[in-house]
Formats: structure tokens, sequence, C-alpha cells
């Protein structure tokens, strides 16, 4: 299975369609830059030492963090580059298992709905479904983002 795709519109998105994203290691500087950006410096995440007498017994990801990484992954695959015209939220997600400095992540994808958009001619909304494992194959983020996207038919008349 191929790790980077085309850039899709709208009208070449169908249910079922698989995506996979390549793997990544989490590292302390994902941590820090998380932290240092939204200003969540809560000791869980950042303190070895209390961290170690949590539940966890080490630091984990802030849960944003599992989401950001999520939506990095779509990105990184390519299918959207310059098709997606927003994000436009989440039915669900749910983060069953925390992530670790040192885990190697990766997501699959799969369309669940494509819709056209009765208040748009330009656009439709493509739901995907979601699930981060780690190299475990432990679930640690599953989630749908719900997407608008540029429908061919408009990029033809902006030519």
């Amino acid at each position: 299975m191929p790790y980077s795709y085309e850039p899709q519109y709208f009208e070449e998105f169908t249910e079922g369609q698989t995506f996979q994203s390549v793997g990544r290691t989490v590292t302390e500087s994902d941590f820090v830059m998380h932290s240092a950006f939204t200003g969540d410096w809560t000791e869980l995440h950042t303190n070895a030492v209390y961290a170690a007498d949590s539940q966890f017994g080490e630091r984990v990801a802030h849960g944003p963090m599992t989401f950001s990484l999520a939506t990095g992954f779509v990105y990184r695959c390519g299918f959207l580059e310059r098709r997606v015209i927003a994000f436009l939220g989440m039915n669900y997600m749910d983060i069953p298992a925390p992530v670790s400095e040192g885990d190697t992540i990766s997501l699959a994808m799969e369309v669940t709905e494509t819709k056209d958009l009765s208040s748009r001619d330009d656009a439709g909304l493509v739901v995907i479904d979601t699930t981060m494992t780690n190299q475990d194959d432990e679930v640690v983020f599953e989630g749908d983002m719900k997407f608008m996207i540029e429908s061919e038919s408009a990029a033809e008349t902006d030519e």
C-alpha cells in the first residue's frame, strides 16, 4: 500500500476507500513543542518525576497532542493537498490508550461518508474514520474527521 497519495477532489472519494500513513516516532521535542505552543505544562506530560508516580508510570502525550498527530498524518498523506476547504469537526473521538515518548505511531483511514452539501455547489462533505496505533498495534486514537472538499467542477471554473 502506498503512503503518499495524489490530491483528490470531492468526486474522487468513495465510501470504503482506505489510506495508510507512514509511521513516526514520538520524541521529547514533540512533548516540549506541544506544551510551548498550547501553554499546557501539566506535570503528567512534562515532569518525569511526578509522572513516574502516576498510573502510567511515565510521562504521556497530551490528549490534544494525540489528536494533532492524527490530523498531521491525514494531511501528510497528500490526498487533501490543495483540495480541503475546511475541517468541520468530528462526530466522535476516543483516546483509549496513552502515547509515550519513543512510541512509533501510524494512522489507518477509511472514507465512511461522502455527501453533497446543499449550501454549496463548489464542495462536498467527506468523513474519514481514523485509527491510530502504536508499534504494538495498540489503538491510541480513534475518531472520524469531517472535511469540506473542493469539487472538481469548482476547480475547473477557477482555471
